[in-house]
Protein backbone atom coordinates (compact mmCIF):
# COMPACT_ATOMS: atom_id res chain seq x y z
CA UNK A 1 0.00 0.00 0.00
CA UNK A 2 0.91 3.86 -0.71
CA UNK A 3 0.20 7.30 0.10
CA UNK A 4 -0.39 9.54 -2.63
CA UNK A 5 -1.06 13.59 -2.10
CA UNK A 6 -4.25 13.93 -3.20
CA UNK A 7 -3.92 16.14 -6.38
CA UNK A 8 -6.54 17.40 -8.69
CA UNK A 9 -4.63 15.83 -11.78
CA UNK A 10 -6.73 12.08 -9.96
CA UNK A 11 -10.21 13.26 -11.32
CA UNK A 12 -10.36 12.75 -14.56
CA UNK A 13 -11.90 15.76 -16.03
CA UNK A 14 -14.35 16.18 -19.28
CA UNK A 15 -13.19 19.41 -21.25
CA UNK A 16 -15.90 20.01 -24.15
CA UNK A 17 -15.06 21.51 -27.35
CA UNK A 18 -14.54 24.99 -27.16
CA UNK A 19 -13.70 25.12 -23.20
CA UNK A 20 -10.61 25.78 -21.84
CA UNK A 21 -10.96 24.25 -18.32
CA UNK A 22 -12.34 21.21 -17.32
CA UNK A 23 -15.79 21.03 -15.40
CA UNK A 24 -17.48 19.76 -12.56
CA UNK A 25 -19.38 16.30 -12.57
CA UNK A 26 -18.58 12.87 -11.47
CA UNK A 27 -19.35 8.91 -12.75
CA UNK A 28 -20.44 6.38 -9.94
CA UNK A 29 -20.79 2.83 -9.86
CA UNK A 30 -24.56 2.06 -8.67
CA UNK A 31 -26.76 -1.16 -8.00
CA UNK A 32 -29.63 -2.33 -10.88
CA UNK A 33 -32.23 0.15 -9.00
CA UNK A 34 -29.77 2.77 -9.10
CA UNK A 35 -30.45 3.89 -5.70
CA UNK A 36 -26.41 3.18 -4.13
CA UNK A 37 -24.36 5.91 -4.97
CA UNK A 38 -20.87 4.45 -2.75
CA UNK A 39 -21.33 1.19 -3.95
CA UNK A 40 -17.50 -0.08 -5.00
CA UNK A 41 -17.86 -3.87 -4.85
CA UNK A 42 -20.23 -6.23 -6.60
CA UNK A 43 -20.96 -10.22 -6.47
CA UNK A 44 -21.31 -10.32 -10.30
CA UNK A 45 -19.96 -7.78 -13.68
CA UNK A 46 -23.79 -8.04 -14.47
CA UNK A 47 -24.52 -6.45 -10.91
CA UNK A 48 -22.64 -3.09 -11.94
CA UNK A 49 -24.60 -0.09 -12.94
CA UNK A 50 -23.35 3.29 -14.14
CA UNK A 51 -24.81 6.53 -13.47
CA UNK A 52 -23.81 10.64 -12.85
CA UNK A 53 -24.37 14.13 -12.10
CA UNK A 54 -23.27 16.14 -9.57
CA UNK A 55 -20.34 15.29 -7.47
CA UNK A 56 -22.05 16.47 -4.22
CA UNK A 57 -25.05 18.14 -3.38
CA UNK A 58 -25.20 21.92 -4.88
CA UNK A 59 -22.25 21.12 -7.49
CA UNK A 60 -22.49 21.83 -10.94
CA UNK A 61 -23.53 18.73 -13.05
CA UNK A 62 -22.05 16.55 -16.06
CA UNK A 63 -22.04 18.58 -19.53
CA UNK A 64 -25.27 17.56 -22.02
CA UNK A 65 -23.63 15.58 -24.16
CA UNK A 66 -23.73 11.70 -25.40
CA UNK A 67 -20.47 9.47 -24.36
CA UNK A 68 -18.22 6.59 -24.85
CA UNK A 69 -17.71 3.88 -22.09
CA UNK A 70 -14.98 1.73 -21.31
CA UNK A 71 -13.86 -0.61 -18.92
CA UNK A 72 -9.58 -1.03 -18.06
CA UNK A 73 -7.29 -2.61 -15.08
CA UNK A 74 -7.22 -0.21 -12.75
CA UNK A 75 -3.62 1.60 -14.20
CA UNK A 76 -5.74 1.86 -17.07
CA UNK A 77 -3.13 0.07 -19.58
CA UNK A 78 -5.20 -2.46 -20.52
CA UNK A 79 -9.03 -2.27 -22.23
CA UNK A 80 -11.53 -5.00 -21.16
CA UNK A 81 -14.28 -3.87 -22.91
CA UNK A 82 -15.79 -0.43 -24.22
CA UNK A 83 -18.20 1.26 -26.93
CA UNK A 84 -17.91 1.61 -30.54
CA UNK A 85 -20.42 4.41 -30.52
CA UNK A 86 -21.65 6.77 -27.97
CA UNK A 87 -23.92 4.80 -25.15
CA UNK A 88 -24.94 7.18 -22.29
CA UNK A 89 -26.41 10.02 -22.32
CA UNK A 90 -26.52 13.39 -20.22
CA UNK A 91 -29.62 16.05 -20.13
CA UNK A 92 -29.35 18.66 -17.45
CA UNK A 93 -26.25 17.27 -15.88
CA UNK A 94 -27.70 13.72 -14.99
CA UNK A 95 -27.63 10.79 -16.97
CA UNK A 96 -30.77 10.30 -18.87
CA UNK A 97 -31.22 6.82 -17.01
CA UNK A 98 -28.44 4.00 -14.89
CA UNK A 99 -26.83 1.78 -17.73
CA UNK A 100 -25.67 -2.13 -17.02
CA UNK A 101 -21.79 -1.64 -17.71
CA UNK A 102 -22.16 -5.10 -19.37
CA UNK A 103 -24.78 -4.63 -21.55
CA UNK A 104 -23.05 -1.11 -23.06
CA UNK A 105 -19.68 -2.03 -23.96
CA UNK A 106 -18.14 -4.79 -25.87
CA UNK A 107 -15.68 -7.27 -24.83
CA UNK A 108 -11.56 -7.30 -26.00
CA UNK A 109 -12.01 -10.92 -26.16
CA UNK A 110 -14.84 -10.73 -28.87
CA UNK A 111 -12.84 -8.49 -30.72
CA UNK A 112 -15.32 -5.43 -29.37
CA UNK A 113 -18.63 -7.76 -31.03
CA UNK A 114 -20.02 -8.93 -27.99
CA UNK A 115 -21.60 -7.54 -25.12
CA UNK A 116 -19.58 -7.68 -21.61
CA UNK A 117 -16.11 -6.85 -20.81
CA UNK A 118 -13.05 -9.41 -20.16
CA UNK A 119 -12.16 -10.63 -15.83
CA UNK A 120 -9.64 -8.06 -14.77
CA UNK A 121 -6.26 -9.11 -13.76
CA UNK A 122 -5.84 -7.42 -10.87
CA UNK A 123 -5.78 -9.86 -8.46
CA UNK A 124 -8.04 -7.82 -5.84
CA UNK A 125 -10.64 -7.68 -8.76
CA UNK A 126 -10.35 -4.06 -9.24
CA UNK A 127 -11.74 -2.36 -12.33
CA UNK A 128 -11.79 0.95 -13.58
CA UNK A 129 -14.84 2.60 -15.97
CA UNK A 130 -14.53 5.56 -17.58
CA UNK A 131 -16.78 7.98 -19.46
CA UNK A 132 -15.60 10.12 -21.77
CA UNK A 133 -17.02 12.55 -25.19
CA UNK A 134 -14.00 11.55 -27.08
CA UNK A 135 -13.51 7.78 -28.16
CA UNK A 136 -9.81 8.17 -27.73
CA UNK A 137 -10.58 8.60 -23.62
CA UNK A 138 -8.25 11.01 -23.39
CA UNK A 139 -7.63 12.00 -19.46
CA UNK A 140 -8.91 15.22 -19.97
CA UNK A 141 -11.96 14.74 -21.34
CA UNK A 142 -12.76 11.50 -19.08
CA UNK A 143 -14.49 10.30 -15.77
CA UNK A 144 -13.75 7.37 -13.86
CA UNK A 145 -14.64 5.42 -11.08
CA UNK A 146 -12.79 2.17 -9.62
CA UNK A 147 -14.96 -0.72 -8.92
CA UNK A 148 -14.08 -4.58 -7.69
CA UNK A 149 -16.32 -7.59 -9.11
CA UNK A 150 -15.79 -10.88 -5.96
CA UNK A 151 -17.59 -14.10 -7.17
CA UNK A 152 -19.55 -15.98 -4.73
CA UNK A 153 -20.23 -14.33 -1.10
CA UNK A 154 -19.63 -10.68 -0.56
CA UNK A 155 -19.41 -9.17 3.30
CA UNK A 156 -17.85 -5.87 2.99
CA UNK A 157 -17.64 -3.53 5.11
CA UNK A 158 -18.89 0.50 5.47
CA UNK A 159 -16.30 2.96 5.81
CA UNK A 160 -17.90 6.71 6.70
CA UNK A 161 -15.87 9.71 6.30
CA UNK A 162 -16.51 12.87 7.92
CA UNK A 163 -15.46 16.36 7.51
CA UNK A 164 -15.95 18.91 10.86
CA UNK A 165 -15.25 22.15 11.21
CA UNK A 166 -12.67 22.71 14.27
CA UNK A 167 -13.95 25.63 15.83
CA UNK A 168 -11.97 25.37 18.69
CA UNK A 169 -8.96 24.26 17.37
CA UNK A 170 -8.48 21.00 19.60
CA UNK A 171 -8.04 18.31 16.01
CA UNK A 172 -11.62 16.42 18.15
CA UNK A 173 -14.60 16.42 16.26
CA UNK A 174 -16.60 18.39 19.31
CA UNK A 175 -18.17 21.57 17.71
CA UNK A 176 -20.96 20.69 15.99
CA UNK A 177 -20.34 21.77 12.69
CA UNK A 178 -20.13 19.56 9.79
CA UNK A 179 -19.16 20.01 6.31
CA UNK A 180 -20.84 18.96 3.10
CA UNK A 181 -18.88 18.91 -0.20
CA UNK A 182 -15.47 18.66 1.01
CA UNK A 183 -13.08 16.80 -1.32
CA UNK A 184 -11.48 13.72 -0.16
CA UNK A 185 -9.52 10.81 -1.15
CA UNK A 186 -9.92 6.79 -0.35
CA UNK A 187 -6.74 4.50 -1.07
CA UNK A 188 -5.73 1.24 -1.21
CA UNK A 189 -4.18 -0.07 -4.48
CA UNK A 190 -6.90 2.31 -6.27
CA UNK A 191 -8.32 5.90 -5.18
CA UNK A 192 -11.91 6.69 -4.34
CA UNK A 193 -12.40 10.39 -4.87
CA UNK A 194 -15.05 11.39 -2.97
CA UNK A 195 -17.28 14.51 -1.16
CA UNK A 196 -18.10 13.98 2.27
CA UNK A 197 -20.32 12.82 3.79
CA UNK A 198 -18.86 9.83 2.50
CA UNK A 199 -20.53 6.49 3.19
CA UNK A 200 -18.70 4.25 1.13
CA UNK A 201 -19.07 0.45 0.88
CA UNK A 202 -15.69 -1.53 0.43
CA UNK A 203 -13.96 -4.62 0.71
CA UNK A 204 -12.01 -5.57 3.91
CA UNK A 205 -8.59 -3.95 3.47
CA UNK A 206 -6.16 -0.95 4.85
CA UNK A 207 -7.24 2.54 3.57
CA UNK A 208 -5.78 5.45 3.91
CA UNK A 209 -7.97 8.65 3.77
CA UNK A 210 -6.44 11.82 2.86
CA UNK A 211 -8.23 15.26 2.01
CA UNK A 212 -7.78 17.41 -0.45
CA UNK A 213 -6.24 20.93 -0.46
CA UNK A 214 -8.84 23.71 -1.18
CA UNK A 215 -7.98 26.76 -3.99
CA UNK A 216 -8.56 28.49 -0.78
CA UNK A 217 -5.25 29.20 0.75
CA UNK A 218 -6.41 30.86 4.22
CA UNK A 219 -7.67 26.67 5.61
CA UNK A 220 -5.51 25.09 7.85
CA UNK A 221 -5.96 21.44 8.69
CA UNK A 222 -6.67 20.22 12.58
CA UNK A 223 -6.19 16.05 11.96
CA UNK A 224 -3.53 14.37 10.28
CA UNK A 225 -4.58 11.91 7.33
CA UNK A 226 -5.51 8.47 8.42
CA UNK A 227 -5.48 4.90 8.06
CA UNK A 228 -8.41 2.46 8.67
CA UNK A 229 -8.06 -1.13 8.47
CA UNK A 230 -11.63 -2.19 7.33
CA UNK A 231 -12.62 -5.51 8.24
CA UNK A 232 -15.50 -7.64 7.00
CA UNK A 233 -18.99 -6.30 8.17
CA UNK A 234 -17.22 -3.01 9.73
CA UNK A 235 -18.98 0.20 10.48
CA UNK A 236 -16.22 2.59 10.70
CA UNK A 237 -16.40 6.60 10.84
CA UNK A 238 -13.19 8.09 10.04
CA UNK A 239 -13.47 12.10 11.00
CA UNK A 240 -11.37 14.71 9.37
CA UNK A 241 -11.25 18.72 10.75
CA UNK A 242 -10.22 21.78 9.63
CA UNK A 243 -10.39 25.48 10.38
CA UNK A 244 -10.16 28.56 8.18
CA UNK A 245 -8.52 31.83 9.26
CA UNK A 246 -9.06 35.42 8.49
CA UNK A 247 -10.35 38.40 10.38
CA UNK A 248 -10.66 38.90 13.76
CA UNK A 249 -10.15 43.25 14.82
CA UNK A 250 -6.71 43.36 13.92
CA UNK A 251 -5.33 46.83 13.61
CA UNK A 252 -2.08 46.85 11.84
CA UNK A 253 1.55 49.34 13.24
CA UNK A 254 0.09 51.58 10.38
CA UNK A 255 -3.03 52.47 12.55
CA UNK A 256 -1.57 52.66 15.61
CA UNK A 257 1.41 55.55 13.99
CA UNK A 258 -1.15 57.44 11.64
CA UNK A 259 -3.76 60.04 13.27
CA UNK A 260 -6.89 57.60 13.54
CA UNK A 261 -4.59 55.33 15.83
CA UNK A 262 -3.08 58.15 17.50
CA UNK A 263 -6.12 60.07 18.30
CA UNK A 264 -7.38 56.59 20.48
CA UNK A 265 -4.37 56.81 22.45
CA UNK A 266 -4.79 58.03 25.80
CA UNK A 267 -2.20 58.35 28.92
CA UNK A 268 -3.92 55.18 30.38
CA UNK A 269 -2.51 53.17 27.05
CA UNK A 270 1.01 54.72 27.50
CA UNK A 271 1.21 54.09 31.02
CA UNK A 272 -0.40 50.31 30.21
CA UNK A 273 2.55 50.18 26.79
CA UNK A 274 5.03 51.18 29.81
CA UNK A 275 4.35 48.37 31.52
CA UNK A 276 5.39 45.51 28.76
CA UNK A 277 9.49 44.38 28.14
CA UNK A 278 9.15 46.63 25.22
CA UNK A 279 12.84 47.61 23.34
CA UNK A 280 14.66 49.59 20.70
CA UNK A 281 17.32 49.63 18.02
CA UNK A 282 19.64 49.36 20.67
CA UNK A 283 18.21 46.57 23.17
CA UNK A 284 17.12 49.39 25.97
CA UNK A 285 14.20 49.32 27.63
CA UNK A 286 11.32 51.30 25.91
CA UNK A 287 8.57 53.40 28.04
CA UNK A 288 6.34 55.32 25.99
CA UNK A 289 5.86 58.44 28.45
CA UNK A 290 4.65 60.27 25.21
CA UNK A 291 3.98 60.36 22.39
CA UNK A 292 7.33 59.96 21.01
CA UNK A 293 5.86 56.63 20.69
CA UNK A 294 4.64 57.08 16.93
CA UNK A 295 8.40 57.41 15.81
CA UNK A 296 9.88 54.24 18.04
CA UNK A 297 6.93 52.19 16.54
CA UNK A 298 7.41 53.83 12.87
CA UNK A 299 11.10 53.27 12.70
CA UNK A 300 10.97 49.36 14.00
CA UNK A 301 13.19 46.82 12.05
CA UNK A 302 14.05 43.33 12.22
CA UNK A 303 17.97 44.32 12.45
CA UNK A 304 16.69 43.76 16.15
CA UNK A 305 14.67 41.40 16.10
CA UNK A 306 13.13 42.29 19.80
CA UNK A 307 12.27 45.82 18.55
CA UNK A 308 10.25 44.06 15.77
CA UNK A 309 8.71 42.06 18.46
CA UNK A 310 7.94 45.09 20.49
CA UNK A 311 6.44 46.97 17.83
CA UNK A 312 3.99 43.95 16.86
CA UNK A 313 3.16 43.18 20.73
CA UNK A 314 2.49 47.14 21.39
CA UNK A 315 0.10 46.92 18.34
CA UNK A 316 -1.62 44.14 19.34
CA UNK A 317 -1.81 45.40 23.06
CA UNK A 318 -3.64 48.58 21.83
CA UNK A 319 -5.96 46.42 19.68
CA UNK A 320 -7.12 44.62 23.09
CA UNK A 321 -7.49 47.28 24.97
CA UNK A 322 -9.30 49.23 22.80
CA UNK A 323 -11.47 46.43 22.17
CA UNK A 324 -10.89 46.06 18.26
CA UNK A 325 -9.49 42.30 19.52
CA UNK A 326 -10.77 39.75 21.61
CA UNK A 327 -7.67 38.46 24.03
CA UNK A 328 -9.76 35.15 23.88
CA UNK A 329 -9.95 35.04 20.26
CA UNK A 330 -7.30 31.44 18.86
CA UNK A 331 -4.98 33.04 16.26
CA UNK A 332 -2.54 30.55 14.12
CA UNK A 333 0.92 30.85 15.64
CA UNK A 334 3.10 27.82 14.80
CA UNK A 335 6.18 27.42 16.95
CA UNK A 336 5.50 29.31 19.95
CA UNK A 337 5.62 27.98 23.42
CA UNK A 338 1.83 28.82 24.16
CA UNK A 339 0.45 27.56 21.06
CA UNK A 340 -1.52 23.89 21.32
CA UNK A 341 0.37 21.08 19.28
CA UNK A 342 -1.74 21.93 16.52
CA UNK A 343 -0.18 25.12 16.35
CA UNK A 344 -3.03 27.82 17.78
CA UNK A 345 -2.74 29.59 20.46
CA UNK A 346 -4.97 32.34 22.32
CA UNK A 347 -4.31 36.37 21.67
CA UNK A 348 -3.36 36.83 25.03
CA UNK A 349 -1.69 33.82 25.53
CA UNK A 350 1.19 34.90 22.48
CA UNK A 351 1.05 38.39 24.35
CA UNK A 352 2.37 37.36 27.26
CA UNK A 353 4.80 35.11 26.18
CA UNK A 354 6.44 37.77 23.84
CA UNK A 355 6.09 40.09 26.78
CA UNK A 356 8.30 37.07 28.75
CA UNK A 357 10.83 36.93 26.26
CA UNK A 358 11.41 40.34 25.70
CA UNK A 359 12.13 40.90 29.04
CA UNK A 360 15.01 38.16 28.93
CA UNK A 361 16.66 38.93 25.69
CA UNK A 362 16.45 42.66 24.83
CA UNK A 363 19.34 42.44 21.65
CA UNK A 364 18.72 39.52 19.19
CA UNK A 365 21.13 40.42 16.40
CA UNK A 366 21.51 37.83 13.55
CA UNK A 367 23.35 35.01 14.58
CA UNK A 368 21.21 34.98 18.01
CA UNK A 369 19.95 31.67 18.71
CA UNK A 370 16.86 33.13 20.08
CA UNK A 371 16.22 34.80 16.78
CA UNK A 372 14.09 32.34 14.85
CA UNK A 373 12.03 32.13 18.18
CA UNK A 374 11.34 35.72 18.32
CA UNK A 375 11.22 35.99 14.95
CA UNK A 376 8.02 32.99 15.08
CA UNK A 377 6.54 35.15 17.84
CA UNK A 378 6.90 38.07 16.00
CA UNK A 379 4.94 36.62 12.82
CA UNK A 380 1.96 35.26 14.75
CA UNK A 381 1.49 38.95 16.33
CA UNK A 382 1.81 40.76 12.76
CA UNK A 383 -0.20 38.30 10.99
CA UNK A 384 -2.80 39.11 13.76
CA UNK A 385 -2.43 42.79 13.45
CA UNK A 386 -2.62 42.42 9.54
CA UNK A 387 -5.93 40.82 10.61
CA UNK A 388 -5.44 37.34 8.82
CA UNK A 389 -5.09 34.52 11.45
CA UNK A 390 -7.61 34.64 13.05
CA UNK A 391 -9.90 31.47 13.45
CA UNK A 392 -13.46 32.46 12.08
CA UNK A 393 -16.18 30.68 14.32
CA UNK A 394 -17.65 28.75 10.93
CA UNK A 395 -16.68 27.22 7.97
CA UNK A 396 -15.38 30.05 5.32
CA UNK A 397 -15.94 29.42 1.75
CA UNK A 398 -13.96 26.60 -0.10
CA UNK A 399 -13.66 24.97 -3.75
CA UNK A 400 -11.34 22.48 -5.45
CA UNK A 401 -9.51 22.44 -8.63
CA UNK A 402 -12.22 20.08 -10.94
Amino acid sequence: MRLIACIAVMAMLFVPIGMSAPVSGAIFTTNSTCTGVNLNIYASKDDVYLDGGPAHPGAAGLPDGSYYVRVTVPDGTTVLGKSLTPVVTVSGGEFASCYQVSAIVLSAASGFTAAGFNDTSNPGGEYKVWVSNVSTFDNDSSKTDNFKVKVGTVDPGTLRVRKFYDANANGINDDGQLITGWKIRIQDNIDYIRFTPVDIILDADTYYVTECTPLEKNWVATTQPLTVQLNNGDDTTASIGNVCLGAGGGLTLGFWSNKNGQGLLNYSDLASLGSLNLRDAYGANYDPASYSFRTWLLSATATNMSYMLSAQLAATSLDVAHGFVKGSALIYAPGTASANPLGFASVNAVVAEANTELGVHGLVLSGNSFRSYQERLKNALDNANNNRSFVQPAPCPFSFAP
